[in-house]
């Protein structure tokens, strides 16, 4: 079988994806359309089949491709080789600026939350580019733990939801905390002093 876009199949399948992750992050996979994801991708709908199976297929791809994304971002903070409480305020600081940038990343994560994770469930992919973030984050805690800087017993995995979540939550309910408390939480000034609090709570939370 062939279709056009086959001279250079890896180039149309990264447009597809670009544009897919676009729409999925706009609409969600509900609202999402083939249509708007081909034309904008310049392919058409038969490729996107061709190279993705189906609809659902094609958000399960963006999805990981965006997991690894930032556990490839993750990788290059060289946290093994850093001082625990350094490696650990870098990776906080990096998860909420990561957040904060690629807006998108949080959006399809709460497209597949609606859907109670049936997409990700699936990926073997996803599961594997996790690993070695845990086992970073165990590594750091050990080292805390040997040089009598951090508490025994943290689970890797509690503390990296704890990380997220002290950004996800903030921005994800930006719109109803500034009503609430009558700020605006996302000036510049709100945004680094969110990074400083984000740090220290969760050195602080981890401290000996």
């Amino acid at each position: 079988m062939k279709v056009n876009g086959s001279r250079d199949p890896e180039g149309t399948r990264r447009r597809i994806l670009e544009a897919a992750t676009d729409e999925f992050a706009r609409y969600g996979l509900g609202g999402a359309r083939v249509d708007r994801i081909a034309a904008r991708s310049r392919a058409n709908k038969r490729m996107l089949y061709y190279y993705f199976g189906s609809k659902e297929a094609l958000f399960l791809a963006a999805l990981e491709e965006s997991y690894a994304h930032i556990r490839a971002a993750e990788h290059e903070l060289d946290l093994e080789h850093a001082d625990p409480r350094e490696a650990l305020r870098k990776l906080v600081d990096f998860t909420w600026r990561y957040f904060v940038e690629h807006p998108e990343f949080m959006t399809l994560l709460n497209s597949e939350n609606l859907h109670k994770g049936r997409h990700v469930r699936r990926s073997r992919r996803v599961r594997e580019l996790h690993s070695p973030l845990v086992e970073t984050l165990r590594g750091i805690l050990r080292r805390g733990e040997a040089a009598g800087l951090f508490r025994r017993g943290i689970d890797p995995v509690q503390l990296y939801i704890s990380i997220a979540g002290e950004g996800y939550f903030y921005l994800s309910n930006r719109y109803t905390l500034s009503r609430i408390f009558d700020r605006d939480l996302m000036t510049p000034r709100a945004l680094e002093a969110r990074a400083r609090h984000n740090a220290d709570m969760i050195l602080n939370a981890l401290r000996r």
